[in-house]
């Protein structure tokens, strides 16, 4: 084997690794606060929200779809939360109307997929829309505060002066990274991911797992609703989630997933989350106007998808 056969194999099984190690070392060269233990953690406690959504969004494209309304469904479920939070004053059961309300979104999301045959784009793209609109016909265009102050620990609290959101986002990396190796749904995702009718040909039953996909991913973003509320004590109804679904699906891409199914890793995604973080936080650093964020963004992803055409006409 040649030595550029070895640097393509190691690169297509390793390259957002590759990529990260890459970033993170040209960042600490291009700026000396970089490798400080604050920014660090700040790029990481940044991510937390971003790498739980992503991390669903890889869940429901492995099964050969995707869920553009991650953004809006963090905004309502986060007001639905906060709303039931105040009339209540229990953090307990604002938490478990969040959640609720995302499911319910996922629960619409996978029925119009499976049992109503809509194309995923298609689904996702009109829940958003709708999600967003009672988002802001709830709020009058504006925002909601929480009238518990204590609602606040939740994001912003510390163990070893680490916010619990990164502790979060770890445990549920390894949780969803279980479910997928370790699990029959993970194999089943995979398989239907890859050929769809083969699946339904071996009995899978195709419609219950990316229904509970579509489900699975609503929940993530539910409790990415909980600690962006908590965190700002509030949710806006015109900015908050807003293009998540970008950055959710750029993670993921650039982690390796494919955007047909059936091949990825929660590992890539994981890395992939950390990969955007630095890039966003190199470019404040550089005093980079921030709407050039979204340029990044886009390169990114087009590069990603570019690399994976060109590895499978390898392959």
């Amino acid at each position: 084997m040649s030595y550029v056969q070895r640097f393509s194999s190691i690169w297509s099984k390793y390259s957002y690794l590759i990529a990260f190690l890459i970033i993170f070392i040209i960042s600490s060269i291009i700026n000396e606060n970089f490798l400080e233990s604050d920014n660090l953690i700040n790029i990481l406690r940044q991510s937390a929200i971003i790498g739980i959504i992503a991390l669903g969004q890889t869940i429901v494209i492995l099964s050969g779809g995707f869920d553009l309304s991650v953004g809006a469904t963090l905004a309502l479920s986060g007001f639905c939360g906060l709303s039931v939070l105040n009339s209540t004053h229990s953090i307990f059961i604002g938490i478990i109307a969040t959640i609720l309300c995302a499911l319910l979104i996922g629960l619409v999301n996978g029925l119009l997929v499976t049992k109503g045959k809509i194309a995923p784009f298609i689904v996702t793209l009109g829940v958003m829309a709708m999600a967003r609109s009672l988002t802001l016909y709830f709020a009058n265009g504006g925002s909601i505060s929480g009238t518990i102050s204590s609602f606040t620990n939740i994001a912003n609290g510390t163990i070893f002066e680490i916010a619990y959101p990164i502790y979060l986002f770890i445990l549920i990396t390894i949780f969803v990274y279980i479910l997928l190796t370790n699990m029959r749904f993970g194999r089943y995702l995979y398989s239907i991911g890859s050929n769809e009718k083969a699946s339904i040909l071996s009995a899978i039953r195709v419609d219950r797992i990316k229904l509970m996909a579509y489900m699975l991913c609503s929940g993530l973003v539910a409790i990415a609703a909980i600690i962006e509320s908590s965190r700002l004590n509030s949710i806006s109804s015109s900015s908050s989630g807003l293009n998540y679904e970008l950055d959710s699906i750029a993670a993921v891409v650039i982690g390796g997933t494919r955007l047909s199914g059936g091949k990825g890793s929660i590992v890539g995604t994981f890395f992939g989350v950390l990969i955007l973080g630095v890039l966003n936080n190199a470019i404040n650093l550089m005093n980079v106007s921030p709407y050039l964020q979204g340029l990044v963004k886009g390169m990114i992803i087009i590069i990603a998808v570019l690399l994976q055409k060109k590895e499978a006409v390898n392959g």
